[in-house]
């Protein structure tokens, strides 16, 4: 199981537009002398899996369910909105409420072309001093040039290049940083603070891309080694890799750029309309509002859905589906699921069979694979919103 995981992570892992220079991670070094194994992903070289005792796809993906698991994820782009009026003129480019996100709070949310299709999804806080925007690591230099093109000349854009990111996740996360930074634990989910650690500044947000409890911390590269290490030196933490990243996600229901959402692909049929905030849907004044207002009335013609295969035959990307003779879609992610025992996907299928409990067939290996569509996320998330 773990072999066809590893082979389809780097499969999406070599199919990303690779510069001929790979960038390397602040903690590259780190991840080596841990047993990383490391492989291009997004323009860098970027551990896969681990050696070890809990090394391995499906062991990583099984202790961050079960315990907490540390990712390395310095590839995305962090970046500052600051200048007059820099919520305001971000509203006019994302189609959620930023004015009104309160400092310290945190925002899921969509940059979109005038058509509608979506650039990237990214997650937008409110620092108390700027906005802070965290974008994927594959689209993150065409996302800082479509801000810098449509953002007024007053306000500043900033890539903080010199900041690692680190993903702190699983049931256990909340217990392990508390010992090491006091106060992280009476975060919730989606709100976000500045701590301090061995004299060092982090910014900690709790979030995650697992569907688990856990948090993201902001560090500067010269500190973030340290922070690793202390992190990996609590028994119930264990370094993990892009490939229980994937099959976390995909449990979790969460889409990835470039594979379920692309510049083809809009809100509507990427069952993303909570990221629409009702009001804006009403007002509109964000790029892209007369084409996803469009596409709401109408309800567009595919969904991205969730379907549970028969048997244990996974269905990977680019796996057509059908019912009859009639081809209704293609799957964007799949994979075995660790947790489930059964393989997963998501695809985006036509709007007349997108109904949960609807019976389609995958197309593997010149064979039709029953499958049926489900809800998502397939694995409940754990999220932590207080008590």
């Amino acid at each position: 199981m773990s072999g066809t995981v590893m082979s389809d992570i780097v499969t999406e892992a070599e199919d990303e537009n690779i510069p001929e220079e790979l960038g390397t991670l602040p903690l590259d070094s780190w991840h080596r002398r841990l047993g990383a194994r490391m492989v291009p992903f997004a323009g860098y070289e970027m551990p896969i899996q681990y050696a070890g005792e809990h090394g391995g796809i499906v062991a990583e993906h099984n202790w961050t369910r079960e315990s907490a698991s540390l990712f390395d994820v310095s590839h995305m782009g962090q970046l500052s909105v600051t200048g007059p009026d820099a919520a305001h003129e971000l509203e006019k480019l994302l189609p959620g409420a930023i004015e009104s996100l309160k400092p310290g709070k945190m925002r899921y949310s969509l940059l979109l072309t005038e058509a509608g299709g979506i650039i990237d999804d990214l997650m937008v806080t409110n620092t108390g001093s700027h906005i802070a925007l965290v974008v994927n690591g594959a689209c993150k230099w065409d996302d800082i040039a479509h801000l810098r093109e449509h953002l007024p000349d007053e306000i500043t854009l900033t890539h903080y290049d010199d900041q690692a990111l680190l993903a702190l996740q699983g049931p256990k996360a909340a217990q392990v940083l508390e010992a090491l930074v006091p106060g992280t634990a009476e975060l919730t989910f989606m709100t976000s603070g500045a701590f301090t650690w061995d004299g060092a500044p982090l910014w900690v947000s709790r979030a995650g891309y697992t569907g688990e409890d856990g948090f993201e911390i902001s560090v500067h590269n010269d500190h973030v080694e340290r922070l690793g290490d202390a992190l990996v030196a609590d028994a119930r933490v264990n370094p993990a890799g892009l490939g229980a990243r994937d099959s976390l996600r995909l449990e979790a229901g969460l889409p990835l750029y470039g594979h379920d959402l692309d510049l083809e692909t809009d809100p509507v049929s990427a069952d993303l309309t909570f990221a629409l905030t009702k009001k804006r849907r009403e007002t509109g004044g964000y790029l892209g509002h007369t084409a996803v207002v469009s596409r709401l009335a109408d309800g567009g013609t595919v969904r991205r859905v969730g379907l549970r295969l028969e048997g244990r035959m996974p269905a990977r990307e680019g796996a057509s589906v059908h019912v009859g003779d009639a081809e209704i879609g293609r799957v964007t992610s799949g994979g075995f699921s660790p947790t489930l025992g059964y393989p997963i996907a998501m695809a985006y299928i036509s709007n007349d069979h997108a109904t949960e409990g609807n019976k389609v067939e995958i197309e593997v290996r010149n064979k039709r694979l029953p499958a049926e569509v489900v809800p998502m996320p397939f694995v409940p998330h754990r999220y932590y919103r207080g008590s």
